[in-house]
């Protein structure tokens, strides 16, 4: 079976790698980073302009159509750049939800507006520290109003709408969980920045005192959907993740050649050959699982929650794996803010925390192959 991706999926991938070079650079990113914008605007309207952010919107929302297939190429070299967009939240899990679980009405609203770049979306999942789970929401929804507070969320502070997780019951169980869409233009919302890691892909606080909101998705099954959110958006993340990993795994490698020690490129030195090597074994190793995650997404597969779980760990060990040897092989120069390298380093830990940590998507893989051998 031939896992690599077509012809024209490559051309894709070479026409989004010649934009980004041109229009996100390092000192793009360093732009957010330190506070001078919250995101890059001028780069979020090319990506409408040249249809990436909507390559996997139908066409009847104004997208162009394409698939899964296409959007993981994307989603690499969004991640080879850093680029400092809104383009996960909004992409993978504000439009997947809309995709997966919203009405005609709802998707006739909004996809047309993400597809144009005029309308950024997130998902409103987490309540603090922990895991994705039902036992921890508490946002309570009575009377078509919301309330509670949810942190971190994605690009909250730059969102126009989120997809929030919330609860319409007391009795604790998962049938209460259900996906609700709130405008945050509208009563009852407070936002707060919250500081992180990465400032280039920012976090925030909601807050909703009364807020109006739409059900997403029919009753009863909300945690359904956020598991089926959360599988799709994993590969897509994991390409992200794939696409930082070889980047740093390059930025490695060509320093190491042009760097000279004692006489000769530090490349030459054993130590740094097995540091380099290693990156290398890791970054290939999650791209050989994030391609079959992109199967398994492509094709609707019943292989993708443990697809989508292997590609979320292997990528997520390898960006942070890559992105820390990268300033190691940088030697002192590494950890100076004048280096990109650092760059990497806060997106590698930023994204592994995205979806919920490694010991969630550990546990996810491990029970569903015990149900699979147990079938």
């Amino acid at each position: 079976m031939n896992f690599d991706f077509s012809d024209e999926q490559q051309q894709l991938r070479d026409q989004a790698r010649r934009f980004l070079a041109e229009r996100c650079p390092p000192r793009a990113v360093r732009e957010v980073l330190e506070g001078r914008a919250l995101y890059d605007r001028e780069l979020w309207k090319g990506f409408a302009e040249m249809g990436f952010l909507g390559v996997a919107i139908p066409e009847v929302f104004g997208g162009a159509g394409a698939g899964q297939l296409e959007l993981c190429v994307l989603a690499e070299e969004v991640g080879r750049v850093l680029a400092p967009l809104p383009f996960s939240s909004t992409v993978y899990l504000a439009a997947e939800a809309l995709k997966l679980a919203g009405s005609e009405a709802q998707q006739q609203k909004w996809l047309p507006l993400i597809a144009a770049g005029e309308a950024i979306g997130t998902l409103a999942l987490f309540e603090g520290r922990g895991q994705p789970s039902p036992q921890a929401i508490r946002a309570m929804v009575q009377d078509g109003v919301l309330s509670g507070v949810k942190r971190p969320v994605p690009d909250g502070a730059i969102a126009d709408f989120a997809i929030v997780v919330a609860r319409s019951g007391h009795s604790g169980r998962e049938q209460d969980i259900g996906l609700f869409l709130v405008d945050l233009s509208g009563d009852g919302v407070t936002i707060k920045a919250l500081q992180s890691i990465d400032p280039s892909r920012g976090q925030a606080e909601l807050r909703f005192e009364g807020a109006k909101v739409e059900p997403l998705g029919a009753p009863g099954e909300g945690w359904s959907l956020v598991t089926q959110l959360l599988d799709r958006a994993a590969v897509l993340i994991a390409f992200e993740q794939i696409g930082g990993a070889d980047r740093a795994l390059e930025m490695g490698r060509d320093y190491a050649l042009d760097r000279i020690a004692f006489g000769r490129p530090i490349g030459s030195f054993q130590a740094i050959k097995h540091m380099l090597a290693d990156m290398y074994v890791a970054a290939t190793l999650a791209r050989s699982n994030g391609y079959y995650g992109a199967w398994a997404l492509s094709t609707d597969a019943a292989e993708l929650p443990e697809a989508a779980a292997a590609a979320r760990i292997s990528a997520t060990e390898a960006f942070q794996h890559c992105a820390k040897n990268n300033i190691q092989v940088h030697g002192g120069m590494g950890f100076t803010w004048e280096f990109d390298c650092h760059l990497y380093y806060r997106r590698a830990n930023a994204l592994a925390l995205l979806l919920g940590g490694p010991p969630y998507w550990e546990d996810r893989l491990i029970e569903r192959m015990r149900r699979k051998n147990a079938a």
